[in-house]
């Protein structure tokens, strides 16, 4: 053992002395005697750091619960908000629509349908007219990830109609499943 061993040997036993006989640190060994890396810098045993099992369930319940009310709030506005964005990319494909018309004096045929306004039909009988770029920057897909229908002539009289088929994708239904047309509240 070298010198500074002894020393802290004698330093160990010197606060044990000092200390209340007979009791023990949790190493089995008597107060003062214990190893020392089982010591902090006072020489006292270090404290336990961390959480109980029981607290880490409390705080994992709550969020549970936290979690569990922001869902119920956010997901039937997610579904609103995708109704309210078919609207309003019918409404931009609507007025892209009455642009073509004012430039070609007619709307797209039904086979020509809603890429007309993107790029120009073969069949154009002026197609000069036609502006460059098109008339719209790009014909979206309703939030299903489906195409927007494109009907000549429309319901009510119409010359033409755009709608989304709803979230089923399947002509009518109610709720979510109801086709979607601009104009609709």
């Amino acid at each position: 053992m070298t010198q500074t061993d002894n020393t802290q040997i004698v330093i160990a036993r010197s606060e044990a002395t000092k200390q209340s006989s007979g009791s023990e640190c949790r190493s089995g060994l008597p107060r003062g005697l214990r190893p020392l890396a089982m010591t902090n810098k006072e020489g006292r045993e270090p404290e336990a750091n961390g959480f109980s099992l029981v607290e880490l369930m409390v705080v994992i319940f709550i969020i549970g619960l936290l979690a569990t009310v922001v869902l119920i709030n956010v997901l039937p506005s997610q579904d609103k908000a995708m109704v309210v964005k078919a609207r309003s990319d019918i409404a931009t494909l609507e007025q892209g629509m009455e642009m073509y018309r004012l430039d070609l004096s007619s709307y797209p045929g039904q086979g020509e349908g809603l890429n007309a306004l993107r790029t120009p039909p073969a069949n154009l009988s002026m197609p000069q007219n036609y502006r460059s770029g098109g008339y719209v920057k790009d014909v979206p897909n309703d939030p299903w990830g489906r195409p927007y229908q494109y009907q000549v002539p429309g319901r009510d009289g119409k010359p033409f109609e755009i709608f989304s088929l709803g979230a089923d994708g399947q002509p009518g239904g109610t709720d979510l499943n109801a086709d979607i047309y601009a104009g609709q509240n």
